[in-house]
């Protein structure tokens, strides 16, 4: 059974790449994990994409997304028991499909950056009830969009940058990072930076679409303000994706 995995941006139809088009377009069933009725917007953004860029006949079949422990003693375990959980629930869809179809997953910006399907089509592929082929297509992601909406070169001259999450952000910066990009931050780590007056932030929430909000300045003066944006957003739509640059003030 062959797979594509494509990377389709932050949801705007435009953001799709020429050669993920093409693997669209090649593919017979699309696989996408049903969030549930709170995520009814990029449901609906998915589906414009494919009305946009796949003219052909394909089905999609949406596959209930397991429950995962989001206060688990142990992250490292919790998170490989959910990718075990999808893979099952994936298994099991394509167990009945013919062989010969091919399909294909909707990945939300890059399959390479904070993202589980890579990891979960491996093993349902190790599970060894399948003969799968599988590859990836990139896509824009929301680190790529932050940076654009911004107009920041991400890196420092001569200096690295940090990608990280806002579960490790304070432990990165005690190890003196000092130009990060935080993704997956729905507590919003970065509070506990505020006060200390040397960071300045680039943040940006639903990125390439309609919703797309964005906020900078003095990480002191302006978290407030991202804070009531993000709640907004949030009762809106029933999610916020967002994700931010933090970078020391120069003095």
């Amino acid at each position: 059974m062959n797979i594509h995995l494509v990377g389709i941006g932050g949801g705007h139809p435009d953001q799709i790449t020429v050669q993920a088009i093409d693997k669209l377009r090649a593919v017979d069933v699309f696989l996408v994990a049903d969030k549930g009725a709170g995520v009814g917007d990029l449901a609906q953004a998915r589906t414009e994409i494919l009305a946009r860029h796949v003219p052909g006949e394909y089905r999609v079949i949406q596959v209930p997304d397991p429950e995962r422990d989001r206060k688990p003693d142990n992250y490292g375990t919790a998170v490989l028991d959910w990718h075990d959980a999808r893979a099952r629930a994936y298994e099991k869809v394509l167990l009945a499909l013919d062989p010969a179809l091919t399909v294909g997953f909707l990945v939300w910006g890059d399959p390479a950056l904070y993202d589980s399907t890579i990891r979960v089509v491996e093993r349902v592929r190790d599970f060894g009830t399948l003969d799968i082929e599988y590859d990836v297509t990139p896509g824009v992601s929301s680190v790529s969009m932050l940076a654009a909406a911004h107009k920041l070169v991400l890196n420092c001259i001569g200096g690295p940058i940090v990608i990280t999450t806002g579960r490790a952000l304070l432990k990165d910066v005690a190890g003196g990072a000092d130009n990060i990009v935080v993704m997956l931050d729905g507590n919003v780590a970065c509070r506990e930076l505020v006060g200390t007056g040397i960071w300045g932030i680039h943040w940006g929430a639903n990125l390439g679409t309609v919703d797309e909000q964005l906020v900078s300045g003095p990480l002191d003066d302006v978290l407030d303000e991202i804070e009531r944006v993000r709640a907004t957003l949030k009762e809106q739509h029933g999610w916020v994706m967002d994700t931010y640059l933090l970078r020391r003030l120069v003095p």
